[in-house]
């Protein structure tokens, strides 16, 4: 190893590592740096304030990938007593969605995972959108530009798409020649004067020190040697991404980058501004992908991956955070059914591996109805379950509902515990096949005398029991209750019995167990809807309520 590399890692060890509030080990007895992987796995003792930040741009909607991102930001903030902050990078003005900067800190709360300080929130380092900071960033590239680190460019679009041409005829990168940095001082003067449209761009100069990321270890990029002076201030007045990250980085005391493992080969080129603006830049971990199970990319174009269309299908956000960090990695343990503040006890960022998460989508039903049971559990969290499901049955049967009792609080209460651990969401309650616990089915005489011709007698077997039981209802005791009913039946098998029943109860061949029906409807609805066997075999015409 050269002498320079081993000033540069040391150099860094000393001032940015330790400053920043990682403590790492970096020597063997023998004084020779230690591998990449032990220094990594040590560098989880964080000092000092911890502040951490999501920078979404809100050309789009918030999206899994986004999501898993900033969760990893917000359970960071948390475990070290930080704060976690949200930034909207809006600098690519022809590109915004309409209503797509609201939508991203909408989802973020409805996640559980709520910013520190963002657009909504305000707070000390505002303004939190990039289009509010505009000031801060031109004085920054001139100040670049005074200092010689940064140059005018007047080359036109039309000049660089055949410089872009030129290259991939040659099976080369497209890269820029850096021509307009050799400009002499009077050069730039008159054409400044004319109003030549023109940006500025920054001077990549060799020597890129390396850098320890908390996750890939050490790395460097020698971005002068392929890659030409990379803009910073665009024609229209705007920032790009690789100034305005690191000023705003700068100014909001970031003290932590935790981004995607896409933006690892910009991190040198981001350092080397650091430099020549003599800041001292944060601790960087690149999180690594989420992947598709088959381990292709992830693509917004797959629809199904915005947070807003899991909101809609029913999806528990605990469950949405449990599937993404279960798939992946930085947890002393990887089990299902952890909550926000689970995650956040277990979260061990020397445990996050450079390996890519591979998000299976079609367990996610199985971790919500993790969630879900846990939630039905939890009186608080149960009422709102409630409160949702009465809004989903008024939507889902506004004029068949005979009786309101089916909206009340302890008849709800009720099903969700009985069918809590069957259930995978609250859509599910609303579908056909529950219809009978919210609006009372219709039978007809054909249906019945298709199990047996003892209707009558079975009916009145039926409201007996509810005679003598009480109010509380058990499954078990009902189950035992029907066996001895079904035997005072003459001529009807038990297998036959219980289809009647499940028949006059939800006008369904298939459900929940009999015994768990009755317990849900209540004794007074068993009665009502046997009531009308009971009238139908007597004169043949069905009862319509």
């Amino acid at each position: 190893m050269s002498l320079w590399l081993r000033s540069c890692q040391r150099r860094y060890l000393n001032t940015v590592v330790t400053r920043r509030g990682l403590q790492c080990p970096t020597r063997t007895r023998r004084g020779k740096l230690q591998s990449d992987a032990v220094v990594r796995r040590r560098c989880s003792t964080v000092q000092g304030e911890v502040r951490v930040r999501f920078a979404p741009s809100p050309t789009g909607f918030l999206h899994l990938g986004g999501l898993r991102t900033a969760l990893y930001n917000y359970i960071f903030a948390k475990k070290y007593g930080g704060a976690f902050i949200l930034r909207l990078e809006d600098t690519d003005q022809s590109r915004l969605v309409p209503g797509a900067a609201e939508s991203i800190e909408d989802m973020l709360e409805w996640a559980g995972i709520p910013p520190d300080e963002s657009p909504r929130q305000g707070g000390p380092a505002g303004p939190y959108l990039q289009s509010q900071r505009l000031d801060l960033y031109s004085q920054t590239a001139q100040q670049l530009l005074e200092s010689g680190q940064a140059y005018y460019c007047f080359c036109s679009p039309q000049r660089l798409e055949l410089l872009k041409k030129a290259a991939l005829r040659s099976g080369e990168t497209p890269r820029y020649d850096n021509r307009c940095r050799h400009l002499r001082v009077d050069q730039v003067q008159e054409k400044l004067a004319q109003g030549t449209a023109h940006v500025i761009r920054f001077r990549l100069e060799e020597g890129v020190e390396p850098f320890q990321d908390l996750i890939f270890g050490w790395n460097r990029h020698e971005v002068a040697q392929v890659e030409g002076d990379p803009v910073v201030i665009k024609a229209d007045g705007f920032p790009t991404y690789h100034l305005a990250n690191i000023v705003d980085d700068h100014y909001m005391k970031i003290s932590h980058v935790l981004r995607g493992s896409e933006w690892l080969i910009s991190t040198s080129k981001h350092l080397l501004m650091y430099r020549a603006l003599g800041w001292t830049p944060p601790t960087f971990g690149h999180l690594p992908l989420l992947m598709n199970k088959d381990g292709s990319k992830l693509s917004k174009r797959q629809g199904d991956i915005f947070i807003q269309s899991f909101q809609r299908d029913g999806i528990l956000p605990e469950a949405l955070l449990d599937i993404t960090t279960n798939c992946g990695s930085g947890f002393s343990t990887n089990r299902m059914g952890r909550r926000i503040d689970e995650l956040i006890s277990e979260f061990n960022p020397s445990k996050i591996t450079t390996h890519s998460a591979l998000l299976d989508l079609e367990r996610l039903p199985e971790f919500n109805r993790i969630h879900l049971q846990q939630r039905i559990e939890d009186d608080e969290r149960c009422l709102l379950l409630i409160k949702d499901l009465q809004v989903q049955i008024q939507q889902a049967y506004t004029t068949e509902i005979q009786d309101e009792e089916v909206l009340h609080e302890d008849y709800i209460r009720r099903v969700l515990h009985l069918r809590k651990g069957h259930i995978s969401s609250l859509k599910e309650l609303v579908s056909p096949g529950y219809s009978y616990l919210w609006v009372r089915p219709s039978f007809s005489s054909q249906q019945v005398t298709a199990f047996t011709a003892e209707a009558h007698h079975i009916a009145s077997l039926v409201l007996k029991l509810m005679e003598e039981r009480g109010e509380e209802l058990t499954v078990d005791q009902l189950s035992e209750d029907l066996k001895t009913l079904a035997k005072q039946a003459k001529a009807t098998k038990y297998r036959d019995v219980m289809k009647l029943l499940r028949l006059v109860l939800s006008g369904l061949q298939q459900g929940p167990s009999v015994a768990e029906m009755m317990v849900s409807l209540g004794r007074a609805e068993i009665s009502h809807r046997f009531q009308k066997l009971l009238l139908l075999s007597e004169t043949g015409h069905p009862v319509t309520s």
